[in-house]
């Protein structure tokens, strides 16, 4: 079978497409401007293009047809908009990468569901994923585009960690200032759950919905099954870095109030999202997709994640405005107690 993956090389597509270089099974083809090299990829068909180019992507696409077609960048409802007529008659399923941030934020349940309310008013970022979900399910109901939407959570790979409070530059300050010794923000009181899923488990479900005909005009949340506190989350950064966790915590609203004038949107990553417990349903998934279970539990993946950036300097990527911003909102924060 033939699939194509636009995009293919980002934190979660990277595991699928390598799992499935080595599957006989399937011929992978990846879209994308071919900025970034990945070893190991060398039986993988690359297509050089720029896929907001319509133009130049059809005239690289000319004569193609796929059964299954893999979006990974689309963002808003004229990058579906543009697939729906690249790929119109050309494949036999088109999965779109959503998110689970797309669930009502806070949920009636704190137990998601695929059928769980899809609204999420702090953050842009899922409102432009629920609006592509809409445009995808109507051309599904009207003309027989065959869509599959995926929606993950906090997906993480050997080069990031899953934080919740964190800067611009990926995962490197936070383990640096454990590394220091320094307090770290953790926002709230860190009790709420969340749900973190290794890319390689990810990849397990997101396989089993290819080619896959229960897949056709159906939405899937692909996530892992260990649920965890923020607490839980960091204590095992700290335990796999081998250092004292120090937390400080802070309201997720003081710090949505405060992110904007230095940069930061907490109000859509915080309280769109991680800040509120949840606690996912994979009975779906796992009908569809049966061999999608946690093979990767985050006591291993953070170890994993660690010894492969504390190995590699360039993924060591210095944050020290994110670094200040940590400072000053202690020390505010300090200051604010003394004066009570």
């Amino acid at each position: 079978m033939k699939a194509l993956f636009i995009g293919g090389t980002g934190q979660i597509s990277t595991a699928i497409v390598k799992k499935l270089a080595q599957d006989p099974f399937w011929e992978v083809w990846m879209l994308n401007r071919g900025n970034r090299v990945i070893p190991g990829l060398e039986t993988v068909h690359q297509i050089t293009a720029d896929i907001r180019n319509e133009e130049e992507a059809a005239k690289q696409l000319e004569g193609m047809t796929f059964d299954t077609v893999c979006e990974f960048i689309g963002f808003t409802v004229e990058d579906v908009e543009r697939d729906f007529r690249l790929f119109q008659g050309k494949t036999k399923q088109y999965i779109y990468i959503s998110s689970a941030s797309a669930y009502h934020k806070p949920s009636a349940d704190f137990k998601i569901t695929e059928g769980t309310t899809l609204a999420n008013p702090h953050w842009l970022y899922s409102r432009n994923k629920i609006a592509c979900e809409e445009f995808l399910m109507k051309q599904y109901r009207e003309n027989g585009f065959p869509i599959t939407i995926v929606r993950p959570s906090h997906t993480y790979d050997e080069r990031n960690l899953p934080l919740g409070v964190e800067g611009k530059r990926g995962p490197w300050q936070t383990l640096k200032r454990m590394m220091e010794g320094k307090p770290v923000l953790i926002h709230g009181d860190g009790t709420s759950l969340w749900t973190v899923t290794s890319n390689q488990d990810f990849a397990i479900g997101f396989i089993g919905l290819m080619g896959n005909r229960h897949a056709i005009g159906e939405a899937f949340q692909i996530t892992g099954d260990e649920v965890l506190s923020w607490n839980q989350i960091y204590q095992t950064i700290a335990d796999a870095l081998g250092v004292e966790l120090k937390p400080y915590y802070v309201s997720a609203h003081f710090l949505a109030d405060v992110g904007p004038k230095y940069g930061y949107d907490f109000e859509g990553g915080l309280i769109g999202d991680k800040a509120v417990s949840v606690v996912f349903d994979n009975s779906k998934i796992k009908r569809v997709a049966p061999d999608m279970r946690t093979t990767i539990p985050f006591h291993r993946g953070a170890r994993i994640s660690i010894d492969n950036i504390l190995s590699h300097p360039e993924y060591q990527r210095e944050d020290p405005e994110f670094d200040a911003f940590c400072d000053q909102v202690i020390a505010a924060l300090e200051e604010a107690k003394k004066k009570i």
